[in-house]
């Protein structure tokens, strides 16, 4: 596999056939968090909105006040390799750096581990770099929005079925948030937007969230540099070559239990 996610596998049926699976677990995480943070910047500083305007010839600044992130509170959730890598953007940025995670990233010496209810209740950016597990599901939902300071800017280049999209919907429209910005969505594994009728369009909830002024949604590039594909190419030819020679890396490994 050429990506470090691997839920569209069956893995039972692997095991059954004796497959070994293997992947890419880290190939850029510079380049997700830099992502990350190019989003919150963009809904925070309405870059999008500006961007339209001014082609449009329009240079008024009416809808274009932004927040200082400098001195401000980040609140980054997950800190394997993204997450730290957001968590030292966020530290350049000047911004005090809070953080939630089982496993402590002993590197980020500058980093405050707090629990979930504080570091939704402090943050005035939060960003999400956790895995999908049945623990992190809909994480963020209606009970945890509540939480969050008002005004938050929100951001999730990790995966989609973290946020429960209704009720980040209902979120926005109470005016909780500054900003969304999405690089992925749960309707990814439905493949709504391969389907082009425009009924399923029209009712899709990532549809809904485009119709916001202050979200922005990308297409799950926050991989696509020239150097990611790089070093996915590497490690899958790498991949093909261990597991020719019985050399295979246990990171690289999808475990089946």
């Amino acid at each position: 596999m050429r990506c470090s996610g691997f839920n569209n596998i069956d893995l039972e049926e692997a095991k059954k056939y004796h497959m070994t699976i293997l992947r890419v677990p880290g190939y850029s995480p510079e380049a997700v968090a830099e992502h990350a943070m190019g989003l919150a910047l963009a809904v925070n500083r309405h870059i999008h909105k500006g961007y339209i305007k001014v082609r449009e010839n329009n240079f008024s600044l009416v809808g274009l006040t932004g927040i200082n992130f400098y001195q401000k509170t980040a609140g980054i959730i997950g800190t394997g390799k993204i997450g730290a890598a957001m968590c030292r953007i966020c530290k350049g940025f000047g911004m005090r750096v809070i953080a939630y995670d089982r496993y402590p990233n002993k590197e980020l010496d500058f980093v405050e581990y707090v629990d979930l209810d504080t570091l939704f209740a402090e943050s005035d950016l939060i960003s999400l770099h956790c895995p999908l597990t049945k623990e992190t599901h809909h994480l963020i939902q209606e009970s945890t929005i509540e939480k969050m300071k008002d005004n938050v800017v929100l951001v999730n280049t990790s995966r989609g079925a973290l946020i429960k999209t209704e009720d980040l919907i209902k979120g926005i429209r109470s005016m909780k948030f500054f900003g969304v910005g999405l690089d992925v969505y749960e309707e990814e594994t439905d493949n709504v937007f391969e389907n082009r009728e425009d009924d399923i369009l029209e009712h899709s909830v990532t549809a809904r969230l485009l119709s916001f002024p202050n979200v922005i949604v990308t297409s799950h590039q926050g991989f696509l540099t020239e150097e990611a594909l790089t070093a996915i190419s590497r490690t899958t030819l790498d991949n093909a070559m261990d597991y020719k020679s019985g050399t295979i890396k246990d990171m690289n490994t999808v475990t089946i239990s």
